[in-house]
């Protein structure tokens, strides 16, 4: 089987208000994204399909079609919009990531010929995307970063296999790094509010959780998780998701940026795909 990837960029703009509620309580829920004049975004959508190679031609499917699908789906219904007073869907839907994920991956399942659509992720921007497979429930992944110095030395091994093994990051005063941590829910989205977990929940467990014991620490000095336990970065984001989990039910994986080369990432018992 092979995938082939198709990116489109699109823009448009929306509002997250519950009619019936009060000022107050759309403030509460959604936030500056409130407000009645509505906001916008330049939205980037990767669409990927599957299929088998046809010997002859020596392609799975000719991408401009696909570049002809998804671009009229877009033009059409998309770019340019004010999504929930112009596209009949989001006047009664909430037009959040995971609604627009859901409904983009609904309006084009059953589009293209000689392949089919494997998933699709929809980028609101750098630190939001939601993503949507066959039979499989919607994702929206956060993005998140700290900065953190460790060093990398297991008292399992001695000096020299340290040394060996970890190089210069076993340095006996530490390094550091940027790190981005991707952390992934996946759910239905609420009927009412359109999201599978409210982002400003999210964002306060996030930062209580891990942000406030892990940023601008040293992490084999200074946080208890790491006490006897190498911080590599398989372990960092093992054990970030196991300080999520308990308050994030929700929570599917967890992705750790250690730097724009090195990616890591954990998924609890049960979550293989």
């Amino acid at each position: 089987m092979l995938f082939i990837s198709r990116r489109i960029d699109f823009s448009a703009t929306h509002v997250y208000r519950v009619s019936s509620w009060s000022e107050a309580e759309n403030k509460r829920v959604f936030g500056l994204c409130s407000n009645p004049n509505g906001h916008g975004h330049d939205y980037r959508l990767e669409v990927v399909v599957k299929g088998a190679l046809n010997e002859k031609s020596g392609i799975v499917v000719n991408t401009t079609d696909i570049k002809h699908i998804v671009g009229s789906f877009v033009e059409d219904e998309l770019d340019g919009k004010f999504l929930d007073r112009q596209h009949p869907y989001f006047v009664t839907h909430m037009p959040t990531t995971e609604n627009l994920a859901g409904y983009i991956w609904q309006s084009l399942e059953n589009r293209f010929e000689n392949c089919e659509l494997h998933r699709i992720r929809l980028y609101e921007n750098h630190y939001l995307s939601a993503e949507k497979e066959k039979a499989a429930l919607t994702r929206l992944t956060r993005k998140y970063h700290f900065c953190a110095a460790h060093r990398l030395h297991s008292d399992q091994l001695s000096a020299e296999e340290n040394l060996e093994l970890f190089g210069k990051c076993n340095n006996p005063h530490g390094h550091g790094h940027n790190y981005y941590l991707d952390v992934t829910v996946h759910g239905e989205p609420d009927p009412v509010t359109g999201m599978i977990v409210n982002l400003a929940e999210l964002d306060e467990i996030v930062q209580k959780q891990v942000l406030d014991k892990v940023d601008h620490k040293h992490l084999n000095l200074d946080t208890a998780e790491f006490k006897d336990l190498n911080p590599t970065s398989e372990a960092v984001a093992m054990v970030i998701y196991n300080m999520l989990h308990p308050h994030l039910p929700e929570l599917h994986k967890i992705g750790l940026w250690e730097t724009e080369k090195n990616y890591f990432e954990y998924r609890g018992a049960g979550e293989l795909s």
